[in-house]
């Protein structure tokens, strides 16, 4: 009897060991399911996009510069999310050589100072005289760039006098608390380019090109910014290619087809992490082989943001294509 009573004491104990890590194998088992679905379901936010890209969301873009926000974004950046079904709406707050410092002082002032251009279901309409509050208001934009005036955007001492403020102020009249802040990052001027700014960069486009990734790169450390678009490294790669230096109309501002084209491809993808080069849309009456140089430019310039990348395959022109002006 006795014997019997420890034979099932000792039962009983193997059971309730046997039971526990039952227990603690299910226990661990949940959790690592969870944390994997966490984790794939962070993966696929991530594949889509910095900020969640949903299926039949509107994506709204803001950019708050001066012409240079205006041949990266009026032109063709509409067209290439639709190329790939992706619904957008795109401002852009306009003052021709407008610096941070003129948008902070328009932002303290509540001046209804910016022709406001907005695209939205491939059409665009103008407002004038708009103020920075109301365009911000308009929508609840899903990201919004900043940008310095062109001549400035290579010396780092002018994002400090005013970026940190104008950044306050966006956030404070934003209506999307999950709104991304980007930085557009401008490109050198042409190699001839007679803009009064150029002197300061020894009218040397390469130690332009140098000063505006160090300082545009330094700001965006400055005050957290989200996204870098890097419209200038993509400008810069284009001008390894048989293209060479003629990515500008007038020296700085970009020629209004594959130029605009190549600042537009890069927005695209640094926005909506997709290839650009798989995409299918490409302005009318633009040489094909153009339209690839943008499109790998600009890809390039994604994944290395920092610095040139020489795009080997087109530095010779075809004898199929011809000559390229």
């Amino acid at each position: 009897m006795k014997m019997n009573s420890i034979k099932n004491l000792t039962f009983k104990k193997f059971t309730k060991q046997i039971f526990i890590i039952l227990f603690i194998l299910c226990v661990t088992s949940v959790a690592g399911y969870s944390a994997n679905s966490q984790r794939d379901e962070k993966s696929t936010e991530i594949a889509d996009g910095q900020h969640l890209i949903k299926k039949n969301k509107t994506i709204r873009i803001l950019a708050i510069g001066n012409s240079f926000s205006q041949d990266a974004v009026e032109q063709y950046l509409y067209e290439l999310a639709e190329a790939e079904g992706i619904s957008v709406v795109i401002g852009n707050l306009y003052i021709g050589g407008c610096s941070l410092t003129t948008h902070l002082k328009n932002a303290t002032n509540d001046s209804p100072a910016y022709d406001y251009r907005k695209i939205e279901n491939g059409s665009k309409t103008k407002r004038p005289k708009t103020r920075l509050a109301d365009a911000i208001a308009d929508e609840k934009w899903d990201y919004i760039s900043l940008q310095q005036v062109s001549g400035n955007s290579g010396q780092y001492e002018t994002f400090e006098e005013s970026l940190p403020g104008l950044v306050d102020y966006v956030k404070a009249h934003a209506t999307n608390r999950k709104m991304k802040l980007m930085l557009h990052q401008t490109w050198a001027y042409a190699m001839n380019s007679t803009h009064t700014a150029f002197p300061s960069y020894d009218n040397d486009q390469v130690k332009m090109y140098e000063s505006l990734v160090d300082a545009i790169d330094r700001a965006a450390d400055l005050v957290d910014i989200d996204i870098i678009i890097p419209s200038g490294t993509a400008i810069q790669n284009g001008r390894t290619s048989c293209i060479g230096d003629h990515f500008n109309r007038d020296g700085y501002h970009l020629e209004t087809t594959y130029g605009r084209y190549t600042a537009a491809c890069t927005w695209f993808e640094k926005i909506f992490k997709k290839n650009v080069t798989r995409n299918s849309y490409a302005p009318d009456g633009v040489d094909a082989y153009k339209i690839e140089i943008a499109k790998y430019a600009a890809h390039a310039a994604v994944k290395h943001p920092g610095e040139v990348t020489i795009l080997k395959k087109y530095e010779a022109v075809p004898d199929e294509v011809g000559m390229l002006e």
